[in-house]
């Protein structure tokens, strides 16, 4: 199935429709055209069938914080796969890294007011809105709002002008690449390295084959008849690529042919945001997560073994960011003493000082970069 960003489009012909939301608290950031045709007008009404059968979507997004109806984009679907099928360009910056950088504290912060629009990767979800986001808007004067997604979703949508943001969190460098250049839209000409999480999968007690999992190499059980493994689109997000990897370099390593299947056929692709509580409600046996997410979500895991993957986030400002000092500010608190002790906890490890790629660093920034 063909989506872009957080809404999948609408199909008939025996494919579901994915509802994209955070499913364990009940309160989805998006709602899928079909779902709000159920809602308005019933399941059974005989116009929702009809409806569903344009491939056209409509998105209807809720903010983080604001808890506003937006109407996003009507989107058609060659417009999604052009989208979702760009190549990425290749990058001619060099990273510098620091072997000091200056400490920042919140009294050294910016201060000032105003909304502060973070476009965030998905597993960073706790982090952001429990922690990061509060802590910032205390400490600034300034108000977050975030907004979650697979990397690549978010980046389409930066490039499409259907999302705005002043700031973009990556959980892989080579995404800031779609960004980058004339071609791109010039959004991005330099970002900043500055934590990583491993790979693992979560998996849910209560499922037939976690005492397999706990015992046995992960390779051993995942392609078993009747497992249902979760994990994100390859497409639109960095976790669902690396886990894509793991599972087609397991199958040859250990010469598990099924493996490989399953990775070129994933049936169980889910939105990032919602992959969560799709694991807590039962839906899956098991699913790809960063280990930091899964630890703040609470949720059991067992290594990735025989593979070094993991996330690697990245931070910058967006070109034209409506609250450039904001985002300055957000940057500061979350390179700061403050935004790192809040990744620590959560199990990040902290890239400190972090590392610069590409030239542009806002004169405010520098401080916390090499020289």
């Amino acid at each position: 199935m063909t989506r872009l960003g957080r809404s999948p489009l609408l199909s008939d012909q025996g494919v579901s429709v994915l509802e994209v939301g955070r499913a364990s608290v009940g309160d989805p950031d998006f709602w899928t055209f079909g779902r709000l045709l159920d809602h308005v007008c019933g399941a059974n009404d005989p116009v929702v069938p009809q409806m569903r059968h344009n491939r056209v979507m409509i998105a209807f997004r809720r903010a983080s914080r604001a808890r506003t109806l937006i109407v996003a984009s009507a989107l058609a679907l060659g417009l999604v796969a052009a989208a979702t099928g760009c190549s990425s360009s290749s990058s001619t910056s060099a990273a510098t890294k620091s072997a000091s950088a200056k400490s920042t504290d919140s009294s050294t912060i910016t201060k000032g007011t105003g909304t502060v629009d973070v476009l965030y990767a998905g597993s960073l979800v706790d982090l952001m809105e429990k922690g990061v986001g509060p802590a910032y808007d205390k400490a600034t004067g300034y108000t977050f709002q975030g907004f979650s997604g697979g990397s690549n979703a978010l980046a389409a949508e930066i490039t499409g002008k259907t999302q705005q943001g002043d700031v973009f969190i990556s959980a892989a460098p080579a995404v800031n690449q779609l960004l980058e250049g004339a071609a791109n839209g010039d959004w991005v000409s330099w970002y900043a390295t500055f934590a990583s999480s491993k790979l693992v999968i979560g998996y849910n007690p209560a499922s037939t084959f976690a005492s397999q999992l706990t015992s046995k190499p992960w390779y051993d059980v995942v392609g078993e008849t009747g497992f249902k493994l979760g994990s994100t689109d390859a497409l639109l997000d960095p976790k669902g690529k690396l886990g894509n990897q793991a599972l087609t370099d397991a199958a040859t390593k250990h010469d598990k042919p099924e493996l490989a299947t399953l990775a070129g056929s994933f049936n169980n692709v889910q939105p990032e945001e919602s992959l969560v509580g799709r694991l807590q409600a039962g839906q899956l046996d098991a699913a790809f997560f960063y280990a930091s997410e899964a630890k703040a979500a609470g949720i059991k895991t067992v290594p990735v073994t025989g593979e070094d993957l993991k996330a690697i986030y990245t931070v910058t400002k967006l070109k034209g960011a409506p609250n450039s000092s904001g985002a300055d500010a957000f940057i500061q608190y979350l390179l700061g003493e403050e935004g790192q002790a809040r990744m620590k906890k959560l199990g990040y490890d902290i890239t400190s000082p972090a590392t610069v790629t590409g030239t542009g660093v806002p004169a405010t920034l520098k401080a916390l970069f090499a020289k």
